[in-house]
C-alpha cells in the first residue's frame, strides 16, 4: 500500500468513526485531529468522492514554457504563407532558417492562435487577405485548390444524376452480442435519393457484401424499373480482390454494375454511407440495445428493417436533392429523370 493509500484510508476511517459513534468530538479525539481538520475532510469527500482525500502537493505548479516572441511570430508566419504544412513539416522549414522550435511548440502556438488544423489555417488566410488585400503566393493557392476538390467531394457535390446512377456500399462494425458474435452491417445508400438498405451479419466477406445487393437491393430496384448502373466502394477486402476470383467482383460482372473505389486513405469520398452510419448509430441501435437484449441475430434484422422502412418512407431529408422530402419520395420524383435520359439516349 503506498503512502497516499494509507493517507486516504486513514480519513475514510476517521469518516466511518463519526457516523459510527454519532459523535464528531469522540471520533476526533481518538484519531488526534481538530473538528476543523474532520469538516476539511468530509467536505472534500462528499465534492469529489476519493480524488478529494488525496494529500494535495504543496509545490509550486510548473508553468509552460514560453518561446521567445520572434519565435512565435515566424511559427504564426509559416502557417500563413505555407497553411498545407502539418506541425512536423512546418518545424523542419523551420529549422532550415534557423529557428528551432519542436512540433509540439509548433503546437501549442497554432492553438494558441486557432491555427491547430488545415480548414483553420485556410479560414485565417481568406480572413487575413479580405481585409489586408494580399495576393496569395503559388503555395496558398495550391492549398486553397486543395480544399475545394476536398469539399467537391462531399457526399451532396458526388455525381449523381438518377437514381441508380449510383449507389454507395459500405461495412459497419456494429459491436459485439453475446452468444451471436461479432455484428456487421452491409450499408447500401442510393446517392441520389438517400434510400437506403442494410443487413447485419456474423463476417465482413465478400460473399456477404454481395448477398446485400442480391437479396435487398437489386431485387427493389428491379421492381422500381431502374437498373443499378455503379457503386462505389472503400478498398476494403470484402469488396476489392482478383476480378474473376473475387466473389464480390464477380457478382458486379454478372449484373453488369461498374465498380468505382474510394481513394486509398480518404473515406470522405464515400461520405453518405458514413453519414447515414452516423444517423443509424444515434437513431436506431443505440436506442434499441438499451431496451432489448438480443441472442438471434434474425430478431435484430426484423427490427433493423422496421427502422429503414420508416427511414426511407416517413423521415424526411435535408439535403442537396431531397430538400425535405423523404428518400422514397426523392426516388419516384427522380425516375422521371431516368425516363428522360433514356429518351434521349434513343433520339442520339
Amino acid at each position: 500500500m503506498t503512502t497516499q493509500e494509507k493517507l486516504i484510508r486513514n480519513k475514510l476511517s476517521l469518516l466511518e468513526l463519526a457516523e459510527y459513534l454519532q459523535n464528531v468530538s469522540e471520533a476526533c479525539k481518538v484519531n488526534g485531529v481538530s473538528r476543523q481538520h474532520f469538516y476539511n475532510i468530509k467536505k472534500a469527500y462528499e465534492e469529489n468522492g476519493l480524488d478529494g482525500l488525496r494529500e494535495k502537493s504543496r509545490r509550486e505548479p510548473c508553468m509552460k514554457n514560453r518561446v521567445a516572441p520572434e519565435i512565435e511570430e515566424a511559427v504564426v508566419r509559416m502557417a500563413y504563407e505555407y497553411p498545407a504544412y502539418g506541425q512536423a513539416r512546418a518545424s523542419n522549414e523551420l529549422k532550415k532558417q534557423g529557428t528551432l522550435v519542436s512540433s509540439g511548440g509548433i503546437r501549442s502556438i497554432w492553438l494558441r492562435h486557432g491555427l491547430e488544423t488545415f480548414k483553420k489555417r485556410l479560414v485565417c488566410l481568406e480572413e487575413k487577405a479580405a481585409k489586408e488585400g494580399l495576393v496569395y503566393t503559388e503555395a496558398q493557392i495550391v492549398a486553397l485548390e486543395s480544399a475545394k476538390r476536398e469539399r467537391e467531394s462531399s457526399p451532396d457535390e458526388i455525381e449523381t444524376v438518377h437514381p441508380g446512377y449510383l449507389i454507395s456500399q459500405d461495412t459497419f462494425y456494429v459491436g459485439y452480442l453475446k452468444g451471436v458474435g461479432r455484428i456487421y452491417q452491409q450499408t447500401v445508400v442510393d446517392t441520389y435519393s438517400s434510400v437506403a438498405f442494410a443487413k447485419v451479419y456474423t463476417a465482413k466477406i465478400p460473399v456477404t457484401a454481395a448477398d446485400t445487393l442480391n437479396d435487398r437491393v437489386l431485387p427493389f430496384f428491379e421492381q422500381q424499373s431502374i437498373p443499378v448502373m455503379r457503386v462505389i466502394t472503400d478498398r476494403g477486402t470484402e469488396f476489392c480482390g482478383t476480378p474473376d476470383k473475387h466473389p464480390y467482383e464477380l457478382y458486379l460482372q454478372l449484373n453488369e454494375i461498374e465498380h468505382t473505389k474510394t481513394k486509398a486513405r480518404s473515406p470522405q469520398t464515400n461520405g453518405i454511407c458514413e453519414r447515414f452510419h452516423q444517423t443509424i448509430l444515434n437513431e436506431f441501435y443505440r436506442v434499441i440495445f438499451r431496451k432489448k437484449i438480443y441472442s438471434d441475430l434474425d430478431v435484430l434484422q426484423t427490427d433493423l428493417d422496421e427502422y429503414i422502412n420508416r427511414y426511407n418512407n416517413e423521415r424526411t431529408h435535408q439535403g442537396k436533392r431531397c430538400q425535405g422530402r423523404t428518400p422514397m419520395q426523392t426516388f419516384i420524383d427522380g425516375k422521371q429523370l431516368f425516363a428522360q435520359k433514356n429518351l434521349n439516349d434513343l433520339a442520339a
